[in-house]
């Protein structure tokens, strides 16, 4: 930044007189001291800068039409060089805002310091801490959002909280109806290899008939819904924190605020009540075709006919096998959801911070959803169920 002082003239440049008498030095500035014309007479100054003595030194600006901080610079330089060798000088202006711009020049300048490393300890127990004091604004987050959702759509006076059946209904078509495609081959490709690898190690024992009871139970208890629920953490709660986070950057979700809605109750309910809804439809939905591959790949590989595979199959499960896996997916629907839409509602106002948010959205939740199964696995081992 150059700031500059007086009047502008292209055609006045910098003036400097010296006079020597009387056991003084006079020195008489004039004309425009500013960084184009500094330069006719800085020689001049710098000679007398180094030339030894103790003569007192007066300087008069009274003369200068204009001054910026290159000049002042270079004025402050000779007031610096006089009093290091402890020689007199005075100035002199009638222009008071010279003499505050040659003030704020000599102002020291204190270099930036590099921060000091933080020692190991810190370094190694900073990060927990801040994981920790994470999760705990998160869990705020959550309980605001199940809060905000139960309070409804409106936040008018005098307006009825309403659920809204058509964006529910929407957001079931696109997270559930659309998925189960990609659910379906994912459940048949797992039965296939559970059933193949489980009848290779039972082959052994002549025992390959068990195969049966190992992908019935595993599948229906732990492998169908805890699949299908990291497939819908991928693919819908990424979706929820892009649109979110989109919506967040756009100012969109302020607009909402401003015209008396409540975002949460607008945006975020309706998705999470769809995923309630469509995870344990398509939990089933990966039961059926993972026993499908199963049945397939047992005929093909051990010659267990699909007659006999349902026949075995309905001997080594009940209902509480099948509700043990669909008990689990309401549960690990709304964690989705809500993970997904706490760092949605995080997104910043860059494109960065929409795809940090995005992956951390996908990692939280499977995270989540896997801990919430081991949970559930412990509970149903001391109930017995």
């Amino acid at each position: 930044m150059n700031i500059s002082i007086g009047e502008v003239d292209e055609d006045i440049v910098a003036e400097l007189a010296i006079s020597r008498d009387a056991g003084k030095i006079a020195i008489v500035l004039a004309g425009t001291w500013t960084g184009p014309s500094v330069h006719l007479v800085d020689r001049e100054l710098k000679q007398l800068e180094n030339e030894p003595g103790t003569l007192p030194v007066f300087v008069d600006l009274g003369g200068i039409v204009r001054l910026d901080t290159a000049g002042a610079w270079i004025i402050h330089r000779l007031v610096a060089t006089c009093k290091a060798r402890n020689q007199p000088i005075d100035i002199s202006s009638g222009n008071d805002r010279h003499l505050e711009l040659l003030a704020a020049v000599a102002i020291p300048f204190k270099p930036l310091q590099a921060p000091k490393p933080d020692s190991l300890f810190n370094r190694v127990f900073s990060g927990v801490g801040k994981t920790v004091s994470g999760f705990g604004t998160d869990f705020i987050m959550a309980a605001h959002i199940i809060g905000a959702s139960i309070r409804g759509a409106q936040m008018k006076p005098g307006k009825s909280g309403g659920i809204r059946p058509v964006s529910i209904i929407h957001q079931m078509d696109v997270m559930g109806l659309q998925a189960v495609p990609i659910i379906a081959l994912m459940s048949f490709l797992i039965g296939i290899i559970i059933a193949q690898q489980g009848a290779l190690q039972l082959k052994v024992f002549g025992a390959e008939i068990f195969v049966v009871n190992l992908v019935g139970i595993l599948h229906l208890r732990e492998i169908g819904v805890l699949l299908t629920a990291i497939m819908v953490a991928g693919r819908t709660g990424s979706a929820i924190t892009a649109e979110l986070g989109s919506m967040k950057m756009r100012e969109e979700i302020d607009a909402l605020t401003v015209m008396g809605l409540n975002p949460v109750g607008v945006l975020i309910f309706p998705r999470i009540m769809a995923l309630i809804i469509v995870l344990p439809m398509l939990t089933i939905v990966s039961d059926l075709f993972g026993m499908l591959g199963a049945i397939v790949i047992s005929w093909v590989y051990v010659d267990i006919m699909p007659s006999l595979f349902i026949g075995n199959l309905r001997t080594a499960i009940d209902f509480t096998t099948v509700f043990s896996g669909l008990i689990k997916a309401p549960f690990m629907a709304l964690i989705i959801g809500l993970v997904a839409s706490i760092e949605g509602m995080k997104v910043s106002g860059s494109a960065e911070s929409l795809g940090r948010h995005t992956t951390s959205a996908v990692v939280k939740a499977i995270f989540v959803v896997i801990v919430v199964d081991g949970l559930f696995a412990i509970f149903y081992g001391v109930i017995d169920y």
